[in-house]
């Protein structure tokens, strides 16, 4: 396909299977090899944070005053049901990467998003310094700007490409 022709993406081709060189060509299969490595980890690691989360629950629960959790023991289960959402994300990052040779850009900025926001869930603001707290603010302001771009650009590309008028895609269509 020429480039007048070809459709603006804000996917990055990584790793095409096809390659002139010979080398690269095997070591882009060694790569993919291993990526696919990676996704039976990850459902491993997967698997692994359901049953911590499972014990942490049960560790919780189990001591006195029995079957209540307190401040410290809410958090505690929330980060590690946190994590596991997590794992569950980099998880269909992989996937996704595996399916199309391309890296979700804004699956991979939620995934950060999410990360960030179990941070701040889990944070002890009584063992926090400003300055932690201010580089997770800017950190977190940095990546919702960024996931606003990135969906806004995906939004005006696929806009830009699509034979049907704007008004026509957002259901604005007046009759006359």
């Amino acid at each position: 396909m020429d480039k007048q022709n070809r459709k603006p993406s804000i996917l990055h081709d990584e790793l095409p299977a096809e390659h002139e060189d010979p080398l690269i060509r095997v070591l882009h299969i060694i790569i993919r090899a291993s990526i696919r490595f990676l996704a039976i980890l990850m459902a491993m690691v997967i698997m692994w944070s359901v049953a911590d989360v499972v014990w942490v629950l049960y560790q919780r629960l189990s001591v006195e005053p029995i079957l209540l959790l307190d401040h410290g023991d809410l958090f505690d289960v929330f980060g590690a049901i946190m994590l596991v959402l997590i794992s569950i994300e980099i998880f269909i990052n992989i996937r996704l990467y595996l399916g199309s040779n391309v890296i979700p850009i804004q699956l991979v900025v939620a995934t950060a998003l999410m990360a960030i926001a179990r941070k701040v869930i889990v944070l002890d603001l009584d063992d926090t310094g400003p300055i932690y707290i201010l580089g997770i603010a800017v950190t977190t302001l940095a990546l919702g700007i960024t996931y606003w771009l990135v969906s806004r650009k995906e939004t005006l590309t696929v806009e830009a490409h699509s034979p049907v008028p704007h008004d026509v895609q957002k259901g604005k269509v007046q009759d006359e």
